[in-house]
């Protein structure tokens, strides 16, 4: 296959690939900073997605079946054979979370350093965030292929010495905004169809993989005095409280209510990004999973527990050592160690401690309250990963 050559105009064009492993989490990541860099760079973004089914479930207007649109200032592509032909070679290439781009691509880059070695892209691999001590002596480090192109590792992180994090210009004025006027989560639950929910009730929202250690908070939550809340989409959450259920998963419907004495589910419609952040924003305690939701939680500026991706010899309590030390660094040590051993036995799954540490942690603290709020500050470092990236790609 021949593609065409070197676009030519002035504007910077980046080409974005992506594979979608966990359906929304991959896509998450990608969607934001793909939006973020036209938006606030005006930079010419090409998005290529190899699953545009999992992607709809985000961005509604999305048509699965079509080889190109655009939406929010981003060309998105559906990344197959036959669709690359629409390809050409612009400025910066991103491998998103190590996928390959296709051979084809690397061939004709290859042709044109032989012809203009000034006009070769760079060439970007967008890792996985993590909190780990290496991240920073990894980032940026180049990588010469076989094919004699140079690959960059990008490692996104909380330290000024890595990528940064994911995070919109203006996302904290307009949290704050929406945080200022409780009409507005009022507002937002009604427009989701969530009845019932008085503004002195608490609200928490549930997005985590399978775990026992929800089936045991939410029979906590049975024996509280308070209404609670808890809002779940269909999927992985919900496979964990079955014995809770009416009926089958499949036969739940959006807006339907479970009632448990003093706890009500509510199944929760799809959202877009724009949605789920004033849904987190909305909740006075957020269960996230992955990346996406996991960085957005702590961008709302409430408390939160990371349900971190289950991996091979518990390597993801690793992980999630990391994050809790650097994110509990300035918070009383009597509260960092209750908060510690909640995300560690809701990650462990562990039914019997769990209850017993949320009930420990007390989220209306006010030294808590002021952490939550003044952590995504701390955690930017000054800069957010699309103006690092945009100054990765200028020095280089």
């Amino acid at each position: 296959m021949s593609l065409p050559s070197q676009q030519t105009n002035t504007r910077q064009q980046w080409d974005i690939f992506c594979v979608v492993v966990d359906n929304y989490g991959d896509i998450g990541v990608t969607w934001r900073l793909a939006k973020q860099l036209a938006a606030e760079y005006s930079i010419e973004v090409n998005l290529w997605i190899d699953d545009l089914n999992s992607f709809s479930h985000i961005l509604a207007r999305l048509n699965p079946e079509l080889a190109r649109q655009q939406f929010d200032g981003v060309n998105i592509f559906h990344w197959k054979a036959e669709n690359l032909t629409h390809f050409s070679i612009g400025n910066v290439l991103i491998e998103a979370f190590a996928c390959e781009i296709p051979s084809q691509i690397i061939e004709s880059i290859v042709k044109l350093k032989q012809l203009t070695p000034s006009k070769v892209p760079i060439w970007l691999n967008l890792e996985y965030l993590s909190a780990e001590d290496w991240v920073e002596g990894c980032h940026g480090l180049p990588s010469f292929q076989a094919c004699g192109l140079q690959k960059f590792f990008y490692l996104p992180g909380f330290t000024s010495k890595t990528g940064g994090l994911i995070c919109e210009k203006n996302l904290f004025v307009e949290r704050d905004a929406w945080q200022a006027d409780h009409t507005n989560k009022m507002r937002l639950f009604q427009q989701l169809g969530l009845t019932g929910i008085k503004p002195e009730h608490q609200v928490i929202s549930v997005f985590s993989y399978e775990t026992p250690a929800l089936l045991s908070l939410i029979t906590y939550w049975q024996t509280c005095k308070s209404n609670i809340h808890v809002l779940i989409p269909k999927g992985k959450s919900l496979n964990s409280i079955t014995s809770l259920l009416p009926c089958e998963i499949a036969d739940l419907i959006v807006g339907q209510q479970i009632s448990l004495g003093n706890v009500t589910l509510h199944v929760l419609p799809m959202t877009d990004q724009q949605g789920y952040d004033r849904l987190l924003w909305s909740c006075d305690f957020n269960i996230v999973r992955g990346e996406d939701s996991f960085l957005r939680a702590q961008w709302a500026a409430k408390p939160f527990i990371w349900h971190i991706y289950p991996q091979e010899d518990d390597y993801h309590l690793i992980k999630l050592q990391a994050f809790m030390q650097i994110y509990c660094d300035n918070l009383a040590p009597d509260l960092a160690k209750n908060w510690c051993e909640l995300n560690l036995a809701f990650n462990q799954g562990n039914q019997i401690t769990v209850a017993n540490h949320w009930q420990r942690l007390d989220f209306t603290n006010l030294s808590f309250a002021q952490h939550v709020k003044k952590w995504p500050i701390t955690a930017i470092n000054d800069a957010d990963l699309a103006s690092r990236l945009v100054q990765f790609v200028k020095n280089s």
